[in-house]
Formats: structure tokens, sequence, C-alpha cells
């Protein structure tokens, strides 16, 4: 990062001669004032070979631009100018005056290292792989500079004391015969200590994104490269690509502080990008014990979901058991919320995505309310949890929330769902209200126990052969599953019988229920009109919000959060810890309150068996239905359906009284 001001600095009208440049019109682009300024600028044979501008011409240029700005004498649209310097600085991150964040907006990340090869010849498009932060927008511009605040443990001075014995959520026995090396490890806990705590180690440090988006990944990795600047000066951190395949083919870049600068505090997962690839076989544990060793890695940290992490221990117990120095440190994400325990009582990304949503479906609401014709049926991503929906119905106040995890504990049918539906609308309508909201868990299909038991037999006829015209196959169904099969909606049954996976089986997540249910509420009003007990009309509305809420500028909660669990990350790597997963406490306090430790991974597993063997995996945290979420939503829900108590959030706050609410889930289940 160039500094602000430089002694060297030999051309003083440089500002003024920018200034009346751009005030000639109220917007201009850059791109003219650079036409204008930069035939005064002391440009080295390189500069004017056509090559990037050399240190020497930035820094007047940075401090012109810096002065103009200040004066406010235009209003800068700045397009694309590439900094570059052959050794560039390295600048404290923390320092948000060395460069103005207007100026630096004109930067793309770039990478030095890519592969270990030295970007040398390449033009600036091959160079580049980042992204333009010339056209942020104000929002985004202004996020690159939120100063993000720490746990106080995380300011000073810490030890790292490491608790009692741990053991699994489940099948201790079998866990401790899949994880010999790791089993029974203690969790550990970052204290405040007095003796100053210095270590002259540099670090080599490893970092994937693995799984599905969501927000605020990009602050995780800033928070382990910070750290390392901070506490490991000299330290090196590399981004695989792509995920998990990144880390098996060792496709990497270095990361450094003008790569990482444009997405702090940004959406998305685009620093490195992400993948679903999973390392489990002995040859790709193979490709990642030389990756690690290529690049002589001290540490690896793997940032994702219940499926990721488990590979992240079983990566650990790998590197362990060949007594490779590699430690591996997981980092708990998913907007799903279904990553959680009372070590780790959030997974990133599930505040942003939820407040995402509620926006989404307040908006609906009032849509609802003001044509007083439509019911809105909004199935919410979330995979089998169902949080999402439980989270985004205590923010607005839906008229009907269908919970999935209910559904499988009354063991109720898909006719009893409908029926529940309509009876209520039935209700509304006689009190004049012709709309509302019905919310809709995506897994909503998973916990119906008679539509798993047609989904598997439909499995097994579909792959014995064609299936013939006349539906003749249907008498291979057994007498409940046809019956089922005959209620359903005929483009469900088409879907059913055609969307297959490579395994021929039936692709569950692409069932659209929302649509569904809308055709068998139809179906079932037209009944009830045919008898005289509906008199009224129905229209049905559906949506699905799904990925407009995984990649979202993260809300300041998840912005911290996922900083420290970087943060946090980097600390336990640093005293050499491994097969541990980030774990950031107290989360219902101000950060400044916030605990920050590890938790053993292998405490977190349960076995299934899957092709006669064990096989280790985290278990999914669940909607409780004795939970404080799930009971404060049960006690209002009766009093949404029949009345309008519609609440609109609106969009995320960034400052204001609301920027650091925190989601309800959170604050029931930790009591605050």
């Amino acid at each position: 990062m160039v500094p602000s001001s430089s002694p060297g600095f030999s051309h003083p009208s440089m500002a003024s001669l920018l200034a009346s440049t751009t005030a000639k019109k109220k917007s201009v682009s850059l791109r003219v004032a650079l036409h204008h300024v930069l035939p005064k600028l002391p440009l080295s044979p390189t500069d004017r070979g056509g090559g990037f501008p050399s240190e020497k011409t930035v820094l007047p240029l940075w401090i012109a631009v810096n002065r103009c700005l200040k004066a406010k004498q235009a209003r800068v649209g700045i397009t694309a100018f590439w900094i570059h310097s052959t050794e560039p600085s390295k600048p404290d991150h923390c320092n948000k005056e060395a460069l103005p964040s207007r100026a630096i907006s004109t930067a793309m990340a770039t990478a030095s290292v890519i592969n270990g090869e030295l970007a040398a010849g390449k033009s600036a498009s091959e160079l580049n792989t980042g992204r333009f932060t010339a056209v942020y927008s104000e929002v985004q511009t202004s996020r690159i500079d939120h100063d993000l605040p720490l746990p106080s443990v995380l300011k000073g001075s810490f030890k790292i004391v490491d608790g009692p014995p741990s053991s699994a959520a489940g099948n201790p026995g079998e866990i401790a015969k899949l994880f010999p090396c790791l089993f029974g490890q203690p969790s550990a806990q970052l204290l405040p200590c007095r003796e100053p705590v210095v270590s002259e180690k540099k670090l080599k440090i490893g970092v994937v994104l693995s799984g599905g988006q969501a927000p605020g990944g990009h602050n995780v990795i800033c928070g382990i490269y910070d750290y390392l600047q901070d506490r490991a000066k000299g330290s090196t951190v590399y981004g695989f690509r792509g995920g998990p395949a990144g880390v098996m083919k060792c496709k990497y870049v270095e990361l450094t502080s003008e790569y990482i600068y444009p997405y702090r505090n940004q959406g998305g997962f685009d620093m490195i990008c992400s993948g679903r690839d999973k390392i489990e076989t002995p040859e790709q544990f193979k490709q990642a014990e030389e990756a690690v060793i290529k690049l002589d890695l001290d540490g690896l940290v793997v940032i994702g979901g219940d499926d990721s992490n488990t590979n992240a221990c079983l990566l650990a117990e790998n590197f362990r058991k060949k007594n490779m120095k590699t430690r591996v440190i997981g980092c708990p994400k998913t907007i799903d919320g279904d990553l959680k325990c009372k070590e780790v009582p959030a997974s990133f990304g599930f505040d942003t995505a939820c407040k995402i949503y509620a926006e989404m479906i307040g908006n609906v609401m009032v849509d609802a309310r003001s044509t007083g014709k439509y019911y809105h049926f909004v199935r919410l991503m979330g995979r089998a949890a169902s949080h999402i929906t439980l989270e985004c119905a205590l923010q607005t106040h839906p008229n009907i929330t269908v919970i999935g995890e209910e559904i499988s504990a009354k063991k109720l049918t898909l006719r009893n769902v409908t029926d529940y539906i309509v009876n209520v609308i039935c209700k509304r309508a006689e009190l004049g209200y012709n709309y509302g909201v019905v919310l809709i868990p995506e897994g909503l299909i998973d916990f119906i126990p008679e539509v798993q038991t047609l989904i598997a037999e439909l499995n097994e006829i579909l792959a014995g052969g064609v299936v013939d015209e006349a539906g003749l196959w249907k008498k291979k169904l057994t007498g409940q599953s046809f019956m089922l099969f005959e209620l359903l909606p005929q483009a469900i049954q088409e879907q059913l019988m055609l969307e297959r996976d490579p395994h021929g089986n039936v692709q569950v997540a692409k069932i659209e229920t929302e649509k569904m249910l809308i055709q068998m509420v139809e179906t079932e009003l037209e009944k009830r009109r045919q008898e005289g007990k509906y008199k009224d009309y129905f229209k049905g509305q559906s949506h699905f919000f799904g990925y407009e809420g995984r990649c979202g500028l993260p809300s300041n909660f998840d912005a911290s959060y996922c900083y420290a669990l970087g943060y946090g990350a980097g600390a336990l790597l640093h005293e050499g810890k491994t097969g541990l997963i980030s774990s950031v406490g107290n989360l219902a306090a101000p950060v400044s309150e916030w605990t920050v430790g590890g938790t053993a991974l292998t405490a977190l597993m349960d076995v299934e068996r899957r092709h006669g063997k064990f096989k280790p995996v985290i278990k999914k945290a669940m909607v409780e239905l004795d939970g404080a979420p799930f009971k404060k939503f049960a006690s209002m829900r009766n009093e949404w359906a029949l009345e309008n108590h519609y609440v609109s959030p609106g969009p995320i706050q960034f400052v204001g009284p609301a920027s650091d609410a925190v989601n309800h889930t959170l604050l029931l289940e930790l009591g605050a």
C-alpha cells in the first residue's frame, strides 16, 4: 500500500492540476484526468514502454488524487488504473490512513505468485483474476474500510489453555477407531495473560473454501492473514483455488495485502472460489500430502460446513498419522444453520442470509396486503434443517410456517400439511382476508415419511427398466405409495419420474414443493367449494429464495464473527493445534466480550452405516422442538395465522441502531 504522503514528492502543483482538470465537470472519469496528469509525471523507461507505472510515478499520483478528493472539487468516477511495484510494501492492515479508500478503489486484486510462478511478461488481464473495485457501489466501497472490532482476548497477549479430554456426539467407540490419533484430544481456550508472548517463527498457511457460498467467508481469510501479519510477521498465506480440488491439484495463489484488500467485508467466495469435491480416497489423500509438502505448509484452514469439516478432521488425522508437520483447523460455514453445538453456537452466513430473505419476505407481505388477492408460498433454502424458515418466521410473522422437524415428529402426511394450510385459508376468508404468506423449508419432502417411502419405491422400479406409458408400472407400488402418487399434481408426478441424478435416483432437491402445495391447496379448496364449505377465491404465487442470500454483503455480526474465527484459527495454528474447529462464543455480548478457542472436531462426530462400513459424519443440528426459538414461534403462530402482524425488516443496516442486531435464533438459544 502506498503511503498517503511522501517527503520526496516534488510536484506541488499536481493536486491543483488534477483538481482543475476534474472540476470542469461535476462528474468526470479519472481516466480523463490521468490523460492530462500523466504527461507531467516522471515516467520511468518501463512506464514509457507501455508497462506499469513505477512506484515513483504512483506516489505523486496518489497524493494528487487524495488531495483532490479531500478538497471535494469533483465527484471522481474512478475507472481501471493498475498499481504495480516490483517490491510492493507490506502495509499495516489497520492503517486506514495509509491509502485513501477512494484511491485504492482503482485497483484490482492482483497476485504476484500463481502456482509458484512469477507473473513476468504477462499482460494485466492475464495477471489479474480478482475484482475491479472501480465499479464498487458506495456501500461496497464504504464496507472495505469498515473497522472490525476484535474480542479483547485477541488484542493483547494471550495463552492457549487445554480443556478436559473430549468424547464424541455419538458412538464414541467407533469414532475412536476411525480417529486413533485425534480422538479424545481436548478443546482449547484463549485466555489473556500479562506476559508478552513473542514468536519469531514465520508460518506458511494454506486456506481453502469448501462447499456452498456463505456471507463472510472472505473475512475469515482476512482474519487469518491479519493474525499472521500481527503476530508472525513474514509469514505466507496461500489460497487454494476452486475448493478441495485446488488442494489435490495444488492450484494456489499467494495472498498478499493488495490481493485481499478489495474483498474485505465483501460477499461471495470469489477471492479464491470454492468447490464441492471431497478428499476421501487414498489417491486423493496422497495428492493433498504432496501439495502441503510442496508448499512446506505449517497449517491448513478448511472453511466449510459439516461435510467439509468432517473432511478437515480426516486430513488432520492422516497428516498426524504420517508425522507430517501440517496442522489442520476448520471454520464453521453454512447459511443453513445446521453446524452448531454448545461450543460452536453459530455457523457464519446464517445471520446475513436470514436477514436478506426476511427483507424479501417483508416486501412480499406488503404486496399481499396491498393487492389483497394472493397467497404467496415461499420456499426457503436450508437443506434438511428448517432453521432459516424458523428464523425468517420470527423476523417477519407470516400467516403460515411449516417446520419440517415438527412434521417428522408428529408423523404428519402430505395431506395433513395440505389440510392445515387450507384450514387457515378458510378461516382467514371468513375474516375477509383472501391473501397471506406461507413459508416452507427447502427440505420439507425429507421430513414426510410417506414421501420418502414413495421415492424409495420409485427408485427401485425405475432402476429395473423403462416405465410403460400405460401406467402398469404403478401396480408395483404399495397401496399407500400408490394413493400418495395419485394425490400429487401431474407436474410433480412427472418431476418425480423424469428428474433423475446420475445414479438414477429422484432429485428431491429439485422438487418445487411450493408449487406442489399450491396445486394441492387449489384441489382441496375446490373440493370444499363443491361441498359448500368455501365460497371465496384463491390465487397462489410461488417463490424460491435461495441463491439470493448466499453472497450478500455480510452483516456487521457476520463480518465481525468471521474475522474473529479467522484470527482465532491463525492463533490455534501458531500454537501447533490440529483437528480443531475455530470457536467463538458468548455471541450475545458485545464483540469485546466474545470468547475464542477451538473445539475438537471429533467431539462433533457420529457415524453412519454406508455400504457396510461406518463413515464419520458431523452430526447435523436440527430445529429442536423443545428449544427456545421454536417455543417462541409456537406461542405466536395462531395469532399470526388469523391476524396480520406482518413485519417488514427492510434491507440489512450497516450503521445506525439496527446495524448490530443479532438474529432471534441465536439470542433465544443463548437465553439473551
